[in-house]
């Protein structure tokens, strides 16, 4: 018996995760996305007035709001670090980063070093959820661009 709480103990803390089909969910679970959903669109500009709308309770809310996403989120957003040596030239950084943006890229993170022998090295960190573009096309993309000498994944996530 002390076995077994032994693994029962080692065991706290740890998260579970579970894929399951919406028809199966509790009502209060599957409100708690459509009220998420409401918000991250714009439609609504208050956590209140989003539960009003999809008639569910604040508390309930507040329950469940950080321990449900749609599988589809989950599955799209992703983070990219992209490591690039470009031409130490005006605008080509800021080229680079509207041609990104033009892309429906967000960049997150940028750091640039002190252009050594006319070539700074920049890595820039992208959440490429709502691209239409993948990663191999947007490094294509990013090659073609004037001043950008090499352009590489460092890492995804």
């Amino acid at each position: 018996m002390p076995e077994k709480q032994a693994v029962q103990d080692s065991r706290i803390g740890t998260e579970r995760y579970f894929l399951v089909r919406e028809d199966i969910l509790p009502e209060a679970l599957i409100k708690t996305v459509q009220a998420k959903e409401l918000l991250a669109r714009g439609e609504v500009k208050t956590i209140h007035e989003a539960v009003e709308q999809v008639e569910l309770s604040r508390s309930a809310f507040y329950k469940y709001k950080d321990g449900i996403f749609p599988l589809s989120k989950l599955e799209r957003e992703r983070i990219v670090t992209i490591s690039m040596d470009l031409e130490h030239r005006p605008a080509i950084l800021s080229r680079v980063l509207a041609m990104i943006a033009g892309l429906e890229g967000n960049v997150l993170t940028i750091h640039q070093t002190i252009p050594l022998q006319g070539v700074a090295n920049v890595v820039i960190s992208v959440e490429t959820s709502m691209m239409g573009e993948n990663v191999a096309s947007l490094l294509d993309k990013l090659r073609s661009q004037e001043g950008v000498s090499r352009a590489a994944l460092v890492g995804q996530g």
